[in-house]
């Protein structure tokens, strides 16, 4: 860790030299109106080709969301899955894709856990503390963002200081013994910019194990965040940002019974996780605002240990990426750039193992008759190990203004470069001759604008391909396990989008997904992507001091496996279809204090994500904020 700081250090001071002498003049975009993931730059989200949801943080407060994974669940396309209750394992699928397929950032820091088996991240700690909006974009992203983006990217952007002193804290408890305390201000003036989120969360839990299976034991959670960033504008042309947080957590857990290969109870086992996020990122704009460069560094320190198995498990990735974007015409912008990544994983078992990966990738973005936005991109990784992988992408975006329609198309290609543990962990079948896994995807639909834009609503059809899978493989004659690309898979689908407001105080959203996956090499759905899920919201402001949202998430039928520790053979099954519905209110007593509640899964229903995982049934919980 040490280390890595060092070298984040080093270049954050080659950043502040870089730019130290700019003399031009930068506007921003309200980040209400454009997003930044598509293109990475500030783009108005009517000009964006690819599908694309933003979730922002009133919409976060109005459902009273505890984590990010939470707030994903009501996302078109996207499935969460947990292991249990708060702060066990929790994966996501986007559009039928494997965990590991999704890029998360965070400001930036590249999430995904190096020393985890697909390289994918797991949501299981990370709260909505801090958070300014999230943006999901779906579809191979490979070309901006290289590798881990085949099915898509969820960027999460914390808030920053500015303006007034301003600042809150809140308390809440309930259901499982629960409490939780948050903290945040923030502030700043023309030349400084500041803010500082903190939270506690403590709750005795649920049973892992479902306790509809006699086990009646409940597993604790604990989990620490801070979020902290510091701005510094010396002159109207340039700015430079710092990012720090950090996350710990302890997880009660039980283990995998030997006899029935379902969990059961451990009164002893539990995971301790240590996460450090460190960025920080220069941005100058010269020649009247002609050409704009971004310089950054950016760190992310994953560790996590298991007493049960005396095992651990430490991540790290560090990131220096150089972005140029030129306007070169009203018609037409040229973004470029180059990053250096390294990434290194060592575990109880396994000595330190390095990556690194060289990036150059190319960007145009075409604007014609303000009505029709194109981008064309093409972008070349090299890695160390193996070699050079080349990806493209396009959009385009045409606007009837005349009847407020949206047509949208992309098509695009991504890749997946195989984890670290598949390449190099000596007791796992490791395999360092592990291709990367590839994909190539694309989706068309329509936006439409209703009733004088109170209502609208968005068709989309997407269709991917997926190659060169990696999965474990067992030698008929030898039988030795490894990894080898063998697999192959395909998802299509439907997402459909609906909202309307008939009153400034009232607001209806609901989405619904169809999903067909198919794994190629056996013809049979892949597990634990549900075909249907329909989720939505209705809230309401009354009063002028009053919130309600009430809140729903459908999610189908789905295939999981059932493994039999006798045959060491895995038969399908099928979990049952369930319907979560959740109420949030809240009230202002005064300009500086309100009080607010919610019951989660308000109709008591009893379900699995996983086979043989609980779920937590009717909770109710209630707390106080008071803001200054």
């Amino acid at each position: 860790m040490k280390r890595s700081m060092r070298k984040c250090g080093m270049v954050s001071g080659l950043v502040m030299a870089l730019c130290s002498t700019a003399a031009a003049e930068q506007e921003s975009a309200k980040l209400d109106d454009v997003v930044v993931t598509a293109t990475r730059d500030e783009v108005p989200i009517e000009q964006v080709g690819s599908s694309i949801t933003v979730i922002t943080a009133k919409e976060i407060e109005q459902q009273q969301k505890q984590s990010v994974a939470d707030v994903l669940r009501m996302v078109p396309g996207l499935d969460v899955v947990r292991t249990g209750g708060a702060g066990q394992t929790t994966a996501v699928y986007l559009r039928g894709a494997k965990s590991g397929h999704t890029l998360v950032l965070i400001d930036g820091v590249e999430m995904n856990d190096s020393s985890s088996l697909d390289g994918g991240y797991d949501f299981a700690h990370l709260t909505t503390v801090n958070i300014e909006r999230i943006e999901i974009l779906r579809g191979p992203q490979s070309t901006l963002y290289g590798s881990s983006a085949m099915s898509g990217v969820i960027n999460i952007i914390t808030k920053r200081g500015g303006g007034k002193l301003k600042g809150f804290v809140s308390a809440e408890g309930g259901s499982h013994y629960t409490a939780k305390e948050t903290a945040g201000l923030s502030g700043g003036t023309d030349l400084l910019q500041y803010s500082l989120g903190l939270s506690r969360f403590d709750s005795d839990g649920i049973s892992v194990a479902n306790s509809n299976n006699g086990n009646p034991e409940n597993d604790g959670y604990k989990n620490s965040y801070v979020d902290a960033s510091f701005g510094i504008t010396p002159i109207q042309n340039f700015y430079m940002d710092f990012i720090f947080k950090y996350l710990n957590s302890k997880t009660d857990i039980d283990s995998v019974s030997w006899s029935t290969g379902q969990p059961t109870d451990d009164l002893v086992s539990n995971a301790k996780s240590e996460e450090y996020y460190f960025s920080s990122q220069a941005n100058l704009t010269l020649f009247n605002s002609f050409w704009n460069q971004k310089l950054g560094v950016s760190l992310s320190d994953i560790n996590r240990e298991y007493n049960a198995y005396n095992s651990s498990y430490d991540g790290q990735n560090i990131k220096i990426d150089w972005q140029h974007i030129l306007h070169l015409h009203s018609t037409n912008d040229l973004t470029l750039g180059a990053e250096r990544k390294e990434e290194s994983a060592k575990t109880d078992s396994m000595q330190e193992k390095p990556a690194k990966t060289t990036s150059l990738y190319l960007q145009d973005q075409i604007k014609l008759f303000d009505s029709w936005f194109t981008t064309i991109g093409t972008r070349l990784d090299d890695h160390n190990q193996f070699g050079t992988e080349a990806t493209y992408r396009f959009t385009t975006a045409y606007l009837l203004k005349q009847s407020n329609t949206k047509i949208r198309a992309s098509y695009g290609t991504g890749f997946k470069a195989p984890s670290l543990i598949q390449l190099y962990h000596p007791t796992w079948g490791s395999n360092a001759a592990l291709k990367p896994e590839k994909s190539t995807g694309w989706d068309v639909g329509f936006e439409q604008s209703l009733a004088d834009k109170q209502a609208s609503v968005g068709v989309g059809y997407f269709h991917n391909d997926f190659d060169q899978l990696i999965d474990g493989y067992a030698d008929p004659v030898t039988y030795t396990y490894s990894y080898k690309n063998i697999a192959k898979a395909e998802s299509e689908g439907v997402e459909l989008t609906a909202s309307y407001q008939p009153l400034d105080e009232l607001i209806f959203h609901a989405a619904y997904t169809y999903t067909q996956t198919k794994d190629r090499t056996t013809g049979e759905e892949l597990t634990r992507r549900p075909k249907i899920k329909l989720s939505g919201d209705i809230n309401y402001r009354y009063l002028g001091k009053g919130n309600l949202n009430l809140g729903f998430i459908y999610v189908g039928t789905r295939n999981d496996l059932s493994f039999d520790p006798i045959t060491y053979t895995s038969q399908t099954v099928k979990l049952k279809a369930y319907l979560l519905v959740n109420l949030a209110a809240s009230y202002d007593i005064t300009k500086n204090l309100q009080l607010f509640g919610r019951i989660d899964n308000l109709l008591d229903k009893s379900y699995e994500e996983v086979l043989g995982y609980g779920t937590p049934g009717i909770s109710a919980y209630g707390g106080v904020k008071v803001s200054f």
